[in-house]
């Protein structure tokens, strides 16, 4: 090799030696989701918020989950809709007040007496096969995937004046969920509808006279024991079930581990809730200042129960997918009766 030829090699190798660095590969862009839940700020810090920063903090810049709180984005009555429709990706709610078509949405939230505790839940879903009954009831519904339940607080009145009897329930106007609402009538509960941001003043204004929406843990943390005197110790549900829902498009477009990754943290939010409602439930009963406990008496309240038993198979008959899951209700709480305390007492 020439001195002419050798210089003329090694421009060429020198050339393509700088040239390297300069082929990139090419940035992936940020995953991101919308997801609105049925709670509102106050309440969404313990309920979902913990969940949900733990997901962005660990997927980092492959993906992150803005979250919305109670009609921030959409009417809680119409996000089944728009997160069939891709406006929002996911959802935690329950089916009831979101207004999902499936027809085991009467069973979401408060269905009366269906659960004592907040395991029955938990327990009724991965134990008892509600979990396959509520995805096989999704999958017919196109656009929308149920991805986990869990249990939240208990269904109590808190109110302005006292309840000490079923008398005292005549004529209130309270803010409660459709299917519990619907129940609660039967005993003279006049029903409300409102904007979950509305309820306080509602109340203050006498448009409300109270609320069967929540426990003791939530009238602390969202400022209604604010403006209601009195908490009722019956409630008609042990447990409120909701659910993580995504836009079907939205979680199947997620690659697999960003799947395994929001299943954890979903099982996280549900873990947390159990402690911090089954502690403050009695914490506040035992502490709080704010509301006055009062009672009505076991027999009286004995007619309640008995009555959600014929609203169960009211429902029953309305498909054959609601009498299954009424039938497993049914067979849960016979054994749990069965299995004495502290199961059932």
């Amino acid at each position: 090799m020439d001195k002419r030829t050798f210089l003329k090699s090694a421009a060429i190798g020198s050339t393509a030696v700088l040239a390297a660095p300069m082929i990139r590969a090419q940035k992936k862009s940020t995953i991101r989701w919308r997801l609105q839940t049925y709670a509102g700020p106050a309440l969404g810090e313990h309920v979902i918020k913990p969940a949900i920063d733990a997901f962005n903090k660990i997927a980092g810049s492959e993906m992150q989950i803005e979250l919305y709180y109670a009609d921030q984005l959409i009417p809680t009555p119409e996000l089944f809709r728009a997160m069939q429709r891709g406006t929002i990706d996911a959802v935690q709610s329950d089916d009831d007040s979101m207004s999902s078509p499936a027809d085991v949405s009467v069973f979401g939230g408060y269905f009366p007496f269906a659960t004592r505790y907040s395991l029955d839940v938990p327990t009724l879903f991965y134990k008892f096969g509600l979990d396959k009954i509520w995805k096989e009831a999704y999958d017919e519904i196109e656009g929308v995937t149920w991805l986990s339940a869990g249990a939240w607080d208990p269904c109590n009145f808190a109110t302005k004046d006292p309840i000490n009897s079923l008398e005292d329930l005549k004529g209130k106007r309270v803010f409660t969920f459709p299917t519990a609402g619907k129940f609660l009538s039967r005993f003279g509960v006049v029903p409300v509808t409102l904007p979950w941001e509305d309820i306080e003043v509602a109340v203050r204004t006498g448009e409300l006279d109270g609320i069967a929406w929540s426990g003791i843990t939530e009238d602390y943390t969202v400022g209604w024991a604010d403006v209601t005197n009195y908490f009722l110790t019956n409630n008609i549900s042990g447990a409120w079930c909701g659910s993580f829902f995504a836009n079907s498009d939205a979680w199947e477009s997620l690659p697999e581990h960003l799947q395994q990754l929001f299943k954890v943290c979903m099982d996280s939010s549900h873990y947390y809730r159990l402690h911090w409602y089954w502690g403050g439930e009695a914490y506040l009963r035992t502490t709080g200042t704010k509301m006055k406990l009062t009672s009505i008496p076991d027999s009286e309240w004995a007619t309640v129960e008995a009555e959600a038993l014929k609203f169960w198979d009211e429902i029953a008959t309305t498909s054959p997918r609601a009498a299954k899951v009424v039938q497993i209700f049914k067979d849960y709480n016979a054994m749990m009766q069965k299995a004495g305390k502290p199961y059932r007492y």
